[in-house]
């Protein structure tokens, strides 16, 4: 199943997420290269800078995605003011269907 994880920055938190930036890139790509990681990228505010996340992950349930949104640096620091997370179905342009 794959879950959404919406994550909302919390405000003037922009250089704590550049600080944070590599150990959260490494984390993506240990879970990239275990098939877990399906989407990652920021929000982006009206001036461009990245003011939250979209990462779309697989797990088999809620409480594993939710430790896998737990296990993100970004959440380690206190990056995220919040953090949603939802069921979702990839329906168009899914390489996987």
């Amino acid at each position: 199943m794959l879950f959404a994880l919406l994550c909302t920055d919390k405000p003037g938190a922009l250089q704590l997420r550049l600080d944070t930036r590599p150990d959260h890139v490494a984390y993506l790509n240990d879970l990239n290269a275990r098939g877990i990681l399906k989407i990652a990228g920021p929000f982006l505010g009206a001036d461009g800078k990245p003011t939250g996340s979209l990462v779309i992950v697989k797990a088999d349930t809620l409480e594993e995605a939710r430790a896998l949104a737990e296990a993100d640096p970004y959440a380690k620091v206190g990056l995220f003011a919040n953090v949603k997370i939802k069921a979702y179905n990839w329906v168009f342009n899914n390489p996987e269907a």
